[in-house]
């Protein structure tokens, strides 16, 4: 395994170490596996090298990786909050979150540094949904 400087950010956090390490070893995380894998790493990796770490996901092909980094480039999907992922987690076998009884377990917030227009797009959320 080629470490790259985006492995070496992406593996400050808990729950994407651990879908990098089920992937590497050739596991299926999961539609919501893949998902919030994309969601957060697509802050930090190229589109070919992410496309990569996802087909290493047995059920998933060239074709079907890519087109998923794309939808979520595409419409910007801001990466998923804690409650988001254990919510997704109950909708498939593979634990998202390795950890999910610990409560600063799986918040990417917590652990990675996004762009500034992750942050700000949050903040524009939560004015718009309190007027």
């Amino acid at each position: 395994m080629v470490i790259t400087m985006a492995l070496e950010e992406l593996r400050k956090s808990d729950v994407i170490a651990h879908l990098l390490d089920a992937l590497d070893d050739g596991q299926d995380i999961g539609h919501y596996g893949r998902l919030v894998f994309t969601m957060v790493a697509h802050h930090f990796m190229e589109e070919d090298e992410l496309v990569q770490w996802l087909q290493k996901d047995p059920d998933l092909s060239e074709q079907e990786a890519r087109s998923l980094y794309l939808q979520v480039q595409g419409k910007d999907y801001n990466p998923p909050k804690r409650d988001r992922i254990l919510e997704w987690q109950q909708q498939q076998d593979f634990p998202i979150c390795p950890n999910s009884d610990d409560p600063d377990a799986c918040n990417v917030y917590k652990d990675l540094s996004f762009p500034d227009h992750v942050y700000e797009h949050i903040s524009e959320y939560y004015e718009q949904k309190a007027r």
